[in-house]
């Protein structure tokens, strides 16, 4: 598949999906420094973990991109948040996977509505990934006594 046959909109996701999973990255490097500021080693190694997951993701998208003959960019990436406590930094990071299960959801919806079933499967399985994960934030938070702010990502989409 080309570009030149790749609906617009589809290559928009991608765009964002880019920027997102950057800046997923940015946000976690961030938050392992301030874990390790705080003398949380294992929390600082648990979000380097999740930086080496998302830049996964993002080299999946990147190939994805350039496998559609199209130039992979990030557009705009989010500011890193501080916080003042652990707790605050997961739920900085609820916030941004809950945006990341959004778009994955509604691109993979898109895609299926005109029938571009390669780029629904592909958005599907990062959707998938993203969700197991949103799941090990909240799991985090619980076993830190704070309850998960939304559990949105535990539905059913499809």
């Amino acid at each position: 598949m080309r570009s030149a046959s790749i609906h617009p909109r589809t290559l928009g996701y991608l765009g964002r999906a880019l920027s997102l999973e950057y800046s997923a990255v940015q946000q976690y490097m961030t938050q392992a420094g301030l874990a390790d500021a705080w003398g949380l080693k294992d929390a600082g190694d648990r979000f380097r973990r999740e930086v080496v997951e998302e830049l996964q993701h993002a080299e999946r998208i990147v190939k994805r991109m350039l496998g559609l003959g199209v130039a992979p960019s990030a557009s705009q990436l989010r500011p890193a948040g501080v916080a003042r406590d652990l707790v605050d930094l997961l739920r900085q990071d609820q916030a941004l996977e809950a945006e990341i299960l959004d778009l994955y959801r509604e691109a993979t919806e898109f895609c299926r509505r005109i029938g571009d079933a390669e780029n629904a499967a592909f958005f599907e399985g990062l959707l998938r990934e993203e969700q197991h994960h949103a799941g090990e934030i909240d799991d985090w938070l619980g076993s830190l006594g704070a309850a998960p702010a939304d559990n949105r990502h535990d539905r059913a989409y499809f």
